[in-house]
């Protein structure tokens, strides 16, 4: 007589598909509808974390198969690829999303290792006084020179789903182009990125009063191209947000299907909605040059982050605390 471990066991593959419920988490969780010996049953699908063995992990480079190159830009790839090499070559059944970085720097290295995280207080006066000319010495350093490639055409011309005539209106110019953690094909999943054509807003902290206009046109224009190019997507199934600290220092806005679970890049601190600003710009007392350069933000930062080694750090061990 089978145990109930065993019986437990041998229900699953008895399990017969009638319909998908739901897909939900970004497609790594499904619930299905079906039946087990004629009775109806709900099965959950979830992707269990990857096993940390060594072992495991330097064998899954080799047993890929249907590896499908997404787009690459300089020293950065990503793919789709299916794991189960038994199964299909095809690539409608890839099931991992791949990042590759190569040749990578030190840099990376810290940047994707495990690392403490510090909640830091950026007051007016120490965005005037240490982060901008953190942020000016960055791009000074050349590290936006990948960004203008892709808006003046030069690179990923292949990867933009959309942009305007380049140099046609300058401060109006701006093009899509998919996030790099996008498999590009879950619509719920949907990440975009839009980067405009100017160049003298580098954060949200440039933005002003004069500015609302400016982003209201753009919010508009970009919902806009958004819906042209998903036509199954209507527009209040989008949600429009700016990152800071952004990776990089040219005003870039986030696009994302509402259905996004929120992870690291959506928390609090972090990604900072668009029509909070534009409705912070407008309560703001002043004239128009009156912005965002004279608000406190609070957000987190890796221990290994630059920005933490050369400005907060210093600062906590000079006064005491992260935020003085």
């Amino acid at each position: 007589m089978p145990d109930a471990k065993t019986q437990a066991e041998a229900l699953i593959p008895r399990f017969k598909l009638e319909r998908l419920l739901n897909q939900d988490q970004a497609g790594r969780r499904s619930c299905l509808y079906g039946t087990i010996d004629g009775q109806p049953a709900v099965l959950i699908l979830e992707r269990a974390p990857f096993p940390s063995s060594t072992d495991y992990l330097a064998a899954i480079p080799g047993s890929l198969r249907a590896i499908k190159n997404l787009g690459a830009n300089d020293i950065y790839h990503w793919y789709l690829a299916n794991s189960n090499g038994a199964d299909s070559d095809s690539h409608e059944f890839a099931d991992l999303k791949i990042n590759l970085i190569w040749p990578c720097t030190d840099k990376h290295v810290q940047k994707y290792s495990k690392q403490g995280v510090r909640f830091v207080t950026e007051t007016p006066q120490i965005y005037r006084d240490h982060v901008r000319p953190f942020m000016q010495a960055q791009r000074e350093a050349g590290r936006l020179n990948w960004a203008y490639n892709i808006i003046e055409g030069r690179s990923e011309a292949e990867d933009v789903i959309y942009r305007t005539p380049y140099g046609q209106d300058p401060d109006e110019g701006f093009l899509l182009l998919p996030d790099l953690n996008w498999d590009r094909r879950t619509v719920e999943a949907l990440h975009l990125l839009g980067l405009v054509e100017r160049r003298d807003l580098w954060s949200l902290r440039d933005l002003r009063r004069k500015h609302i206009p400016w982003l209201q046109h753009m919010k508009a224009k970009i919902l806009d191209a958004t819906t042209k190019v998903y036509p199954t997507v209507e527009a209040d199934q989008l949600k429009l947000y700016l990152h800071y600290q952004p990776t990089y220092y040219h005003l870039h806005i986030h696009i994302v299907h509402v259905a996004l679970e929120a992870g690291a890049t959506q928390a609090t601190g972090k990604a900072v909605g668009l029509d909070s600003i534009i409705s912070q710009l407008g309560t703001m007392q002043g004239d128009d040059e009156a912005g965002m350069d004279a608000v406190t933000l609070c957000y987190t930062l890796g221990e290994a982050s630059d920005l933490w080694v050369g400005v907060f750090e210093p600062l906590k061990k000079k006064n005491g605390t992260a935020s003085q």
